[in-house]
């Protein structure tokens, strides 16, 4: 045991250095252990071992390559990362290494935990039966978020993705709200943390945040630090905790270019081989514990060129249970997709929200191939016209992401729209909750036309 303790901790030159990674002769260490590099001018960074070939280890810097010397020295401290975990994290941030970079009061003394391990074993999963409700209509009246759920937001540059997510964070029913930034711009990072502030939730918020300036090996650690501490908060906290991340694209881009310093054979795109699973081990960590709290993931998961087949958002799409998709600054009714909603739909919402949300997409879509009619000269029936008109109230009601109410208002608000747009027999719903919600004294409306989204 001793032996094998003076091979952990001894030092060890460096044989080779390629970007941020290098590889040093090394033996009795494992995947995952930490290390520190000190050059040759005693500047010590952390490294990470990242893949173990016989003797040879290969280790991200968390500091960068640049500047390194083969001179230098590493000793390993046989030990894997851990981050710090106590109530006294809510309202801090981190960095992408797990230290504070907010000024705040010293937490060395708090206790740790270690980041990664496996995914929660099946038998303490319970099904899920709560909704988290966002105050965002195109959520909770269309496509439920669900706790203990892993759903992304597909988007493109240039979409409100950062506004939505942040709007989620800060409306949502959640105890606890942990926030992981990956490659963010500085103004990216101001928004988030602004908008926690003045919405009243930072002191119940973590924040673990890799700038676009920070060193690469980190925007892979900081997910990990992310669901390592929800887990905590659920399982001995008893708290309900929900996950930002963004933008997991990042992550997988990050993966890329340590795989290249690491001369892995990429596939498809570049990008390496074990995609999926490295996804797939952090987007399982969302988990209803039985007895204990829970954790929900939503991630943001850009697509570049809007193409929704590239490797990052096709291989997430076999792994989360649906997706928001965010196309012209609305939630898409028609891509977006909750394959939970129907365990809290008329079961923790009230009775008539499954035929509500069924005939508003429904009609929605008529409206939509009346508009198509409309542009190509087509002649209208008196039905195309209240399709028209209620596709244009529809869009202007629930569509826009900055309206927020409570779902019981909006489903109140979706029989508002039926009966200025609809006689109650052209709705085709169950009769029951037509009497029953229908408005009585509500009568058409005039509306300007707008093009509707389709």
């Amino acid at each position: 045991m001793e032996s094998q303790l003076q091979q952990l901790v001894r030092h060890t030159r460096v044989h080779e250095i390629v970007g941020d990674v290098i590889r040093v002769h090394a033996t009795g260490v494992a995947l995952g252990d930490l290390a520190e590099v000190q050059n040759t001018d005693d500047e010590i960074s952390l490294a990470r071992v990242i893949a173990l070939d016989r003797n040879l280890a290969s280790l991200q810097v968390f500091a960068g390559g640049k500047g390194l010397s083969t001179d230098a020295t590493v000793r390993f401290l046989g030990r894997p990362l851990d981050v710090v975990y106590s109530p006294n994290i809510l309202g801090r941030i981190f960095r992408g290494s797990g230290e504070p970079m907010d000024g705040g009061p010293d937490l060395s003394t708090e206790p740790r935990v270690k980041v990664g391990g496996p995914t929660v074993n099946p038998v303490m999963r319970v099904m899920p039966t709560k909704m988290i409700e966002t105050g965002i209509p195109m959520i909770d009246l269309f496509n439920c978020l669900v706790e203990s759920q892993k759903i992304p937001i597909f988007s493109i540059a240039g979409e409100p993705h950062s506004e939505l997510l942040a709007r989620i964070g800060f409306q949502a029913n959640a105890d606890v709200l942990v926030f992981g930034g990956l490659g963010l711009i500085f103004d990216d990072y101001y928004f988030f943390r602004t908008a926690f502030e003045e919405h009243g939730v930072f002191a119940r918020t973590v924040m673990f945040v890799n700038q676009a300036s920070d060193p690469l090996v980190e925007r892979l650690l900081v997910p990990d630090m992310a669901l390592a501490v929800a887990e905590k908060f659920a399982v001995e906290e008893n708290k309900r905790v929900l996950v930002l991340l963004t933008d997991m694209t990042a992550y997988a881009d990050a993966m890329k270019e340590i795989g290249v310093a690491q001369e892995r054979i990429p596939a498809v795109r570049g990008y390496m081989g074990d995609l999926y699973t490295q996804l797939a081990q952090r987007y399982e960590k969302a988990c209803d514990f039985k007895g204990a709290g829970s954790v929900t993931i939503l991630t943001v998961t850009t697509m570049p060129g809007d193409d929704v087949t590239h490797p990052v958002p096709d291989n997430t799409g076999y792994i989360t249970e649906g997706q928001f998709y965010l196309h012209g600054g609305i939630i898409d009714p028609f891509g977006s997709l909750s394959r939970l909603k129907q365990h809290v739909i008329g079961k923790a919402t009230r009775e008539d929200h499954s035929q509500i949300m069924n005939a508003m997409v429904r009609l929605y879509s008529e409206a939509v191939e009346a508009q198509r009619k409309q542009a190509m000269a087509f002649e209208l029936s008196p039905f195309d016209q209240k399709l028209l008109r209620f596709g244009t109230l529809f869009r202007e009601r629930f569509m826009d992401i900055r309206i927020s109410m409570p779902v019981t208002e909006a489903l109140d608000l979706c029989w508002k729209t039926l009966a200025e747009c609809f006689e109650p027999q052209e709705l085709l719903m169950k009769q029951a909750l037509v009497e029953k919600y229908f408005p009585k004294d509500v009568g058409p409306v005039a509306v300007n036309e707008a093009p509707i989204h389709g």
